[in-house]
């Protein structure tokens, strides 16, 4: 027989059930769900602009390095405004080395067309010279030194050097290494540039010494003579990065944009290192993984100086690109990218009928089905959704069973056979208190294995992310759950290639 403490818990938990009133009536949550893309952080632009005038990206070929050595990995120089000096692989936590090695071309300040044109004469031969100090430094090599030989030196970027739009041609006098080490034995350098510079950027006089010292005679020092730029003609949009799509650019203005999760300088312009600085930013607990990324370069008093690449969980677009720069620092080639997400309408926005309150089994991208009545629904109501008005339901909209629901998209998702994938999404399981949510329940399927999803009550709206799945390249997505009064609400289901 049921202790008496057993019955009266009893009675007041089937009291609490029936002051329900459920998502179907309109009703209100437990607890507020306070969520709003209003709410979303906006770009910090002033410490932006505050760590672009204490980095210094700008280098030139060293004394002492070999020519024609490999381009090194695009590297990241300030994370969220703290300096530092690390590659993209080891800030995002991936192994993944598509930006700095097969896709390096493509990825850069845009792919070259044929044909150079000389940016600034050298001093004549007779006179001191420099090199130039500037950003995107990639590689150099040594040409015949027996003429002023421009035509190899332009040869050599565009054919063995991915990425270079710009070289620096000049003479290096009292190099040891050039003179007798180094296999070539010519001392006319040809330095690539990833970005275009120009004359005021000649600040390399040398002046370092190379030769061995020799009792106490004096050591050489290097100087520079006869030091030429060439850029090519024009350049084009690079290749979108894999996983992505263009949005805009390029532009003269920077994001200012909700969902902002922070930035990245790099040392270089290369949205294929931008995309997997996105791809591994982690999770913000309000907006989730990262969608879209905003690259650009910053030029100061004329000179390239930096390259940003600035992260957000919403994918923004050209209407918020207002950031044109401060002071002396102009915003160019600023582009937008937004994750593909193979889901189509993971947010459930797409269903709009009505203006205000109403629900669906199903719509053109979504189908509900159910083992009694409206155990998986769609609804358009904005104080239950977690970003814009839609959002689905698990658990009887009206509260008169307590059977499961399935959802999934209306056509399978068009992947790529062998390709991994993770399945994003925000939970919530709230709106009846803790005691009779404590019995929700919700799980992903991926062609029919489960592979992630959420139970118990959950407070606010909480990010899950699946494990890592493969795609076929027509995969079957599901949520399968609920058992009112114990609801689940799901919204911003995304798909995305890792």
């Amino acid at each position: 027989m049921p202790s008496l403490a057993r019955l009266v818990a009893f009675v007041a938990l089937l009291a609490s059930v029936s002051a329900i009133v459920p998502p179907g009536q309109q009703g209100s949550p437990n607890q507020p769900i306070d969520v709003s893309e209003n709410d979303a952080p906006t770009t910090d632009t002033d410490s932006i602009v505050q760590t672009a005038g204490q980095v210094d990206q700008k280098s030139s070929p060293p004394i002492d390095a070999p020519p024609s050595s490999d381009v090194p990995p695009t590297t990241v120089t300030a994370l969220d405004g703290a300096l530092t000096n690390a590659t993209v692989s080891e800030v995002s936590g991936s192994s993944n080395t598509t930006s700095t090695s097969t896709r390096r071309s493509v990825g850069r300040l845009g792919q070259r067309t044929s044909g150079f044109t000389k940016v600034f004469d050298g001093l004549p031969a007779g006179k001191h010279d420099a090199s130039i100090q500037g950003t995107a430094y990639l590689t150099y090599t040594v040409v015949d030194n027996s003429t002023y030989n421009v035509q190899a030196c332009l040869d050599w970027c565009t054919q063995r050097v991915d990425g270079c739009v710009f070289v620096n041609i000049f003479y290096e006098f009292n190099n040891y290494l050039l003179d007798f080490v180094f296999s070539e034995k010519s001392n006319l350098k040809c330095a690539a540039y990833g970005d275009i510079h120009n004359a005021t950027e000649k600040l390399n006089f040398g002046g370092q010494p190379s030769y061995p010292q020799v009792g106490d005679a004096p050591v050489p020092l290097t100087y520079i003579t006869q030091s030429s730029g060439y850029a090519v003609n024009s350049l084009v949009n690079p290749s979108d990065p894999d996983g992505y799509d263009l949005v805009f650019g390029p532009t003269g203005g920077a994001n200012n944009a909700p969902g902002y999760m922070g930035f990245a300088f790099l040392d270089k312009y290369d949205v294929d290192a931008c995309a997997q600085l996105c791809n591994g930013r982690g999770v913000d607990p309000v907006g989730g993984g990262c969608s879209y990324f905003n690259i650009w370069r910053a030029v100061v008093n004329g000179v390239p100086t930096t390259y940003t690449c600035s992260m957000y969980y919403l994918v923004a677009d050209e209407s918020t690109a207002v950031n044109y720069g401060q002071g002396s620092l102009v915003v160019t080639l600023s582009r937008g990218y937004a994750r593909k997400n193979l889901v189509i309408d993971g947010g459930f926005e797409g269903y709009t009928g009505c203006s205000d309150f109403c629900f669906t089994a199903s719509y053109s991208n979504w189908i509900g089905t159910s083992l009694g009545n409206l155990d998986a629904s769609v609804f358009h109501f904005q104080p239950y959704s977690h970003f814009g008005s839609g959002v689905a339901l698990f658990g009887a909209a009206f509260g008169d069973d307590s059977l499961a629901g399935t959802l999934k998209p209306a056509k399978p998702l068009v992947t790529e056979k062998g390709a991994s994938y993770v399945i994003q999404a925000f939970f919530i399981s709230s709106f009846s208190g803790p005691s009779l949510e404590a019995h929700a329940k919700v799980d992903v399927f991926w062609n029919g294995k489960r592979v992630g999803g959420t139970s118990g009550f959950v407070g606010s709206y909480t990010f899950t992310q699946s494990t890592v799945v493969t795609g076929t390249g027509s995969d079957l997505l599901s949520f399968v759950g609920g058992a009112a009064p114990a609801w689940t609400f799901l919204d911003d289901v995304k798909v995305f290639k890792v």
